[in-house]
């Protein structure tokens, strides 16, 4: 241990503490009394099950992330890097063997300890409030599924990281910057035909009213549709959503079947519209290069810090590795990638309010995508205004009420 130990603890734990901060502040600002904007939409019982879901969900979250901390620095401190460093050497040899075993074997730890909120969250407090759909079967599966995902693309990427990393040696970042950014975008290509349909049904969307609605529109736009498409959203939650998924030939919008269910015409038309916003507004395109930029940040400082005596110290262990390395500096970097999160958060909400705008301004219905957002905020039990520090430091969205008085904005007659 060094002085790295504790200021890199000291970052942790102060992080969390803000968070905490945000938390407790965050449920403070919930006003009793139902805006007047949702007044058509909210009655005060499910006002106060918003309140009441807010608070259960905020409790949960903070116990995950208290408990998962001090999981991680009990290990830390009493030398579990090392000794499952020690472990490894004497599993197996090699390092891309013992790499894949060291960091599968962290990750796995990870997985296994966040199982029990996830079945706690999905079998008890989702089930509380009415949104549960999954049986224990469809969850099963869906873990297994997801960690059978995980061990495949991450042992293959891990073991040509590694490779890398020990023939080019430092200046190997850039190299597997390149071939991971390639990878990434591969997957992202190919997750609409290959991954969603391991987890969800995706039917192409009837004719009928709403197909020649969305049809008309996306014409009217230039927006070339590759798929439209319904998920059975149902069968897991009563949560209501639509995304946009792919690229080229791969490019899908998706609608959740609850959603539907819930909407008119005009108003999953305006949904639409902001995915479509996204699009033409070229807001998923930048996502993606600052994606790529934050991976090629990770693996320069990465490649540096692998071969640095004191970090391997500051986490306890003697011998340095290069799979080592890569999973302590994933610790370390951890406070500056929370940082920068902060910022991508922001440059999100900015998207989300220029989305909105163009779905109002190319349907001519602001009203109808305010009225969509009334009914996903009311369906979804969503804090109508989070405290503005819970705002920035975690929320990809602005507040809903925000966004609504900013439509309602572009309604309001001019002087």
């Amino acid at each position: 241990m060094n002085s790295l130990t504790w200021l890199l603890i000291a970052a942790l734990v102060l992080l969390h503490c803000l968070d905490l901060l945000a938390d407790i502040l965050n449920l403070r600002a919930i006003d009793p009394k139902l805006p007047r904007a949702f007044a058509d939409i909210y009655d005060e019982e499910e006002y106060a099950k918003m309140q009441r879901y807010e608070a259960a969900d905020t409790r949960l979250g903070a116990l995950k992330t208290t408990f998962k901390l001090a999981l991680l620095l009990t290990f830390w401190l009493l030398g579990g890097f090392q000794m499952l460093d020690g472990w490894v050497r004497d599993t197996v040899t090699g390092p891309i063997p013992r790499g894949l075993l060291y960091i599968g074997t962290l990750y796995l730890a990870s997985t296994l300890i966040s199982l029990p909120f996830a079945i706690y969250d999905t079998f008890f407090l989702e089930e509380r409030f009415g949104f549960n759909k999954t049986s224990p079967l469809t969850f099963a599966v869906d873990q297994l599924n997801g960690l059978a995902l995980a061990v495949a693309l991450g042992a293959a990427l891990i073991s040509l990281l590694l490779w890398l990393l020990g023939y080019f040696g430092p200046d190997a970042w850039l190299w597997a910057w390149l071939v991971i950014a390639v990878v990434m975008g591969g997957v992202m290509y190919v997750a609409p035909a290959l991954i969603l349909p391991l987890f969800n049904k995706f039917t192409p969307l009837e004719d009928g009213e709403l197909k020649d609605a969305v049809l008309a529109y996306a014409k009217r736009e230039h927006f070339p549709l590759q798929g439209l498409f319904v998920m059975d959203g149902s069968r897991r939650s009563s949560r209501a959503n639509a995304f946009f998924t792919g690229f080229g030939r791969t490019r899908k919008i998706v609608l959740f079947d609850t959603l539907i269910e819930k909407h008119t015409v005009p108003e999953l038309v305006a949904v639409l519209a902001h995915e479509i916003g996204h699009f033409k507004l070229h807001h998923i395109q930048r996502h993606m290069i600052f994606a790529v930029l934050n991976l090629g940040l990770f693996l320069f400082l990465a490649s540096r810090a692998l071969y640095s005596p004191t970090m391997f110290t500051a986490f306890g262990v003697h011998e340095p590795s290069i799979y080592g390395g890569l999973a302590l500096f994933t610790v370390l970097f951890s406070p500056l990638s929370q940082l920068i999160s902060v910022g991508l958060s922001y440059l999100s909400r900015r998207h989300e309010y220029q989305a909105d705008a163009f779905a109002a301004r190319t349907t001519g219905e602001p009203g109808a995508l305010a009225s969509a957002l009334k009914k996903l905020t009311r369906s979804n039990l969503t804090n109508l205004a989070p405290h503005p520090l819970q705002v920035a430091l975690h929320h990809s969205h602005p507040p809903v009420l925000a966004r609504i008085e900013a439509l309602q904005a572009r309604t309001a007659p001019q002087p």
